[in-house]
């Protein structure tokens, strides 16, 4: 901060720059940060304030405190126009969500400066010309040769082309009004990222297209890789009776870098859990499936208990092996189609679908035992841990994900209250 003060040029720039600058010691601890900077900031810290940068950022980008702690140079760049996506519980989940863009850079052994810069129309206007770029591609490569099916709004298979039936090995007579759910290749249970044709038709109805790449098969059984847009017929004079536009393709597999970038967008850096962004994605599936066809919806949330004392008393990379190994521990538990997610920091959820408040509360009263059973092995000594979590079901709300987030976290700080290490409510 000395250094800053000392230069008048430096501090009128950094108070008139277009973006947020903030200055920092080598524990987060803000020396001083900028009107833009505070603007951005601040929603995200909440209640503990923004003091501490990567205490204010824990909640959203934990990774901030990583990347500063394993940079070993006395000074140089530590990130650049690294993305943070930020959930400040919009009640539109159909909005683009915020994304900041962050660099850190290191000054001095003891001074770090940090840069944010809001990006989220850049973003969001990226992944719309990824996705067109994929539409013309699936509509002019090789045009005179691609599979087609049309399709009711109800999922049934109303016309296909000769070129379907030459992909698929299917005959026209195989697929006619039949629901394409029954041709196409259901995803793996496991799957967190497949969705029903349902939620895929509501979005092509929405958007106008929708695209979807995953495995397909063949009437003989083989797998390929299919890249499936599908679209809304313009012709359609109401929404009544909508019919759309299926186009496959038969395309290579995605290689070890698309699979890397998919893993980046979709899971935790740290525990390899599902991220907080995705978990909001498929949290809106779901929901939409509820409010449909009215299946059961619950959700757990689940908070390490004292974790900070566990940070200060043995350092982060204690605190990461114990993230990692609950996370391991939620992946195991979760059942079929279940998401589990790092919402941020020591906070993890679990969104169990086709479960109801009962069978939900057994399975987190399982998710703590074996929590505190947990032990781990470090050169001094063993670490213990466990963990308070809050249950609630859709049919306890006003049929809101808001809500049903709202109840599991109010129960979760009363499992706190009365003691921690326990679930709430309680089985019966």
């Amino acid at each position: 901060m000395a250094i800053l003060e000392d230069n008048d040029e430096l501090l009128s720039f950094m108070y008139a720059c277009p973006f947020g600058l903030i200055e920092l010691d080598a524990s987060g601890v803000i020396g001083m940060i900028n009107p833009h900077a505070m603007k951005h900031l601040l929603p995200l810290a909440g209640a503990q304030g923004v003091g501490n940068f990567f205490a204010a950022m824990e909640h959203h980008a934990p990774e901030l405190r990583n990347f500063a702690d394993g940079f070993s140079d006395a000074s140089g760049t530590i990130c650049d126009g690294h993305r943070i996506f930020v959930d400040l519980g919009q009640k539109n989940h159909d909005e683009h969500p915020k994304v900041l863009s962050c660099c850190l850079v290191k000054r001095a052994p003891d001074q770090l400066i940090a840069t944010l810069s809001d990006v989220s129309a850049q973003v969001a206007q990226e992944q719309r010309l990824r996705q067109a770029d994929m539409w013309f591609s699936a509509l002019i490569d090789e045009v005179n040769d691609h599979a087609l099916l049309t399709i009711d709004d109800q999922g049934i298979v109303l016309w296909a082309n000769h070129s379907f039936v030459r992909q698929t090995g299917y005959t026209a007579e195989d697929v006619v009004g039949q629901p394409v759910n029954d041709i196409l290749a259901k995803q793996r249970e496991s799957d967190q990222s497949s969705f029903a044709i349902d939620d895929q038709l509501s979005l092509a109805a929405r958007d106008g297209w929708h695209l979807f790449e995953g495995w397909e098969k063949r009437a003989g059984g083989d797998r390929y890789w299919c890249q499936r847009l599908l679209v809304a017929r313009a012709e359609q004079d109401s929404e009544a009776n909508r019919s759309f536009s299926m186009v496959l393709r038969d395309v290579p597999e995605p290689d070890e870098k698309t699979q890397d970038l998919i893993e980046l967008l979709t899971r935790d850096y740290l525990t390899g859990a599902t991220n907080r962004r995705q978990f909001h994605k498929l949290l809106k599936r779901e929901h939409s499936n509820y409010l449909r066809q009215h299946q059961p919806l619950s959700l757990i949330i689940l908070d390490l208990d004292n974790f900070k004392a566990l940070n200060d008393v043995h350092g982060h990379p204690a605190g990461d092996a114990v993230l990692k190994q609950v996370a391991r521990i939620g992946l195991e538990c979760a059942p079929a189609k279940a998401v589990f997610a790092r919402l941020g920091g020591e906070e993890f959820a679990l969104l169990v679908p086709n479960c109801r408040l009962g069978a939900t509360i057994e399975l987190a009263e399982s998710l703590r035992r074996k929590i505190a059973d947990l032990r781990i092995e470090l050169p001094s000594g063993s670490i213990q841990v466990t963990a308070s979590l809050g249950c609630a079901d859709m049919d306890e709300t006003n049929q809101s994900t808001d809500d049903l987030i709202a109840i599991a976290d109010r129960r979760l700080y009363e499992a706190k209250n009365a003691g921690r290490d326990r679930v709430d409510p309680v089985a019966a």
